[in-house]
């Protein structure tokens, strides 16, 4: 019995510990603490579902496959969300949350009878407030970037990062496609040359030694937008019909610097390696 016991009261102090309140409303997801730089951490969610061969398409007349979404729970420590795909998918999304951050549990469902063209969905993750270079702070849409990094031959690299890529469909941004994914199939922003080590995306607040850090698994990109935001966009890679894929994520958000949240990121992702 108390095999049991322990690993509940250890989950039962995890959630009672979190400091991080959530709120969702018109697939805006906010993440609200005193804790956090700013105060609030707000995330586009889900910005879009995404056909494949996306490069070098058109966004709205080629990639971005319609969705409608469903509140099925609305709590600050605990959100569910159901997402109904215009070409049949079906997403559960449950969002919770820790001492660390905030956790996503995600599942695809194709109910249709044909082949499901998503394989990739975008979580726009705002952190101009959290690096201390929101709008209320400067005018400049890109500061936040100075303070935002990836992860290089296997050290963090801040943007903007060498082989800075300066030509696309739409500019201005950058996408890191990792090996495993076609790079035909990314976000038609530019996109560097470089290969990124792993799929952790994130940033820091100097002033208040803070550190944020996104990730997915499986993913399909690392991207830097253009509304002071970071992406670690998540992999489907297309449902057949009947098929179900999951996923799940990480939103960081720790007192601490880059080589504390690698800590924590390395041991939650191993797939990464």
């Amino acid at each position: 019995m108390k095999i049991f016991i322990l690993p509940l009261l250890l989950f039962l102090w995890s959630c009672q510990s979190s400091p991080f309140s959530l709120d969702y409303e018109k697939r805006h997801l906010s993440i609200s603490s005193d804790s956090i730089p700013g105060k609030k951490l707000n995330v586009l969610y889900i910005e879009a579902y995404c056909r494949a061969n996306s490069t070098d398409a058109d966004w709205v007349k080629h990639t971005v496959i319609k969705h409608n979404t469903k509140v099925v729970k609305n709590t600050p420590k605990e959100i569910i969300l159901i997402d109904e795909v215009s070409d049949g998918v079906v997403v559960e999304h449950i969002i919770t949350t820790d001492s660390t951050g905030i956790n996503f549990s995600i599942t695809a469902r194709n109910t249709s009878s044909k082949p499901s063209e998503i394989h990739w969905a975008q979580p726009c993750v705002q952190v101009g407030d959290f690096t201390g270079k929101g709008a209320a702070d400067t005018e400049d849409k890109y500061a936040y970037m100075k303070d935002s990094f990836i992860f290089l031959n296997g050290k963090p690299a801040f943007m903007p990062t060498e082989n800075w890529a300066m030509k696309a469909r739409y500019i201005p941004g950058q996408v890191w496609c990792p090996k495993h994914v076609p790079r035909t199939d990314v976000n038609p922003r530019p996109l560097s040359e470089n290969i990124p080590s792993n799929g952790l995306i994130g940033c820091i607040n100097r002033e208040k030694g803070m550190v944020l850090g996104i990730a997915f698994e499986p993913y399909q990109e690392l991207f830097q937008g253009v509304i002071r935001c970071l992406h670690s966009d998540f992999r489907f890679g297309g449902l057949k019909p009947g098929e179900t894929k999951k996923v799940r994520g990480k939103i960081y958000i720790l007192k601490g610097n880059v080589e504390d949240l690698l800590e924590k990121y390395v041991n939650d992702f191993p797939e990464h390696k």
